[in-house]
């Protein structure tokens, strides 16, 4: 691997709280995303703001729909044709919303990784592992050899086993988990400051899931690379992430360090998700199914769009949306009621 990396944050390990913080690498600010959905237009993601630290993981989570991978592909500008993007996504020292196309062409890969959801489709079926993990170094000039020497290297590094043989095979003949791997290794092989993970473990079984969750705390801790973790499951965020942001119907709803927001939720809908998975949480032993269905973000109820699931709503809920704000040091909540709910 590259010996070009930021420096890495003082830390006690994953999920728990920095004694010195490092300066922010990815800053996304007031990020706002409208979508032309058949006959109408919504704002799907509204005023979201998160950062990731280098050498740190921040993890999204939410339900299915509540816009957490739409935020993270707003990064790097893998939207659906037509969207409108406002808000600022700092990286570094530059605005990615205001880049060019062939500016975030760069960035992609080289300076900001992505793992993809499904490694299946994201991967080409008519070329070989190593020709897809080795495009990046060909398009930048890298000899032939020398890029199956790296191409190797990094299979080797990501825990695929034989690399010599599995370097000239097809995605279809290697099972879900080396997929999944291959998929990192492409990640990594630009040499990026930043890695997306979008639900890198899901539809992997327990046992390559926890390898695949190793995987991912070993490069962040070896090579410091920061992660940004998308994940509907509170186990994997947990394992992985320092700090967290809860989304909900396309806004924030809860942001703070991993281990005190799950376990120490300020927002209904965070101890709604940490309740019905009771490893996470030590509030309960007894998982409680979260009740409703997930809002639609073209047609949010008004005030809280939770309101219509929270077992705290009142009037003030129905009518007045909250504003994300700092109920504690370092943790931020969008509940009118946030002091009552850790209660």
């Amino acid at each position: 691997m590259s010996d070009r990396r930021p420096p890495v944050a003082a830390e006690p390990g994953p999920g728990g709280v920095a004694t010195a913080p490092a300066q922010p690498l990815l800053q996304v600010q007031d990020l706002e995303v409208v979508l032309a959905g058949g006959s109408r237009t919504g704002t799907v993601i509204d005023t979201v703001s998160f950062s990731v630290a280098a050498g740190r993981t921040t993890g999204l989570i939410g339900e299915s729909g509540s816009g957490k991978t739409m935020s993270a592909m707003s990064i790097v500008g893998l939207l659906p044709a037509g969207a409108k993007t406002s808000g600022r996504i700092q990286w570094q020292s530059e605005d990615l919303l205001a880049a060019s196309s062939r500016r975030l062409r760069e960035v992609r890969g080289h300076e900001i990784g992505v793992i993809f959801q499904d490694p299946l489709s994201a991967l080409n079926p008519i070329q070989t592992i190593g020709r897809q993990v080795g495009e990046i170094r060909r398009r930048g000039g890298m000899r032939r050899p020398d890029v199956r020497t790296r191409v190797l290297r990094l299979l080797e590094r990501v825990g695929i086993p034989d690399p010599e043989h599995r370097i000239d095979v097809h995605p279809h003949e290697m099972s879900g988990g080396m997929r999944q791997r291959v998929m990192i290794a492409m990640a990594l092989a630009g040499e990026p400051q930043l890695i997306i993970a979008d639900e890198p473990t899901t539809a992997l079984d327990v046992t390559t899931q926890a390898r695949i969750l190793r995987l991912l705390a070993d490069l962040r801790e070896q090579e410091g690379v920061a992660m940004l973790l998308v994940s509907h499951d509170l186990r994997v965020v947990a394992h992985v992430a320092d700090d967290v942001a809860v989304m909900y119907a396309g806004r924030v709803a809860e942001r703070g360090p991993a281990r005190e927001v799950l376990e120490r939720p300020l927002h209904p809908y965070t101890r709604a998700l940490a309740n019905n998975v009771p490893a996470v949480s030590t509030r309960t032993a007894i998982a409680e199914p979260l009740q409703g269905t997930p809002a639609n973000p073209f047609d949010r109820p008004s005030g809280c769009a939770f309101h219509p699931r929270c077992p705290m709503a009142r009037e003030r809920c129905r009518t007045e949306t909250p504003e994300l704000r700092e109920v504690a040091t370092g943790r931020f909540s969008a509940c009118h009621f946030a002091s009552e709910v850790s209660s």
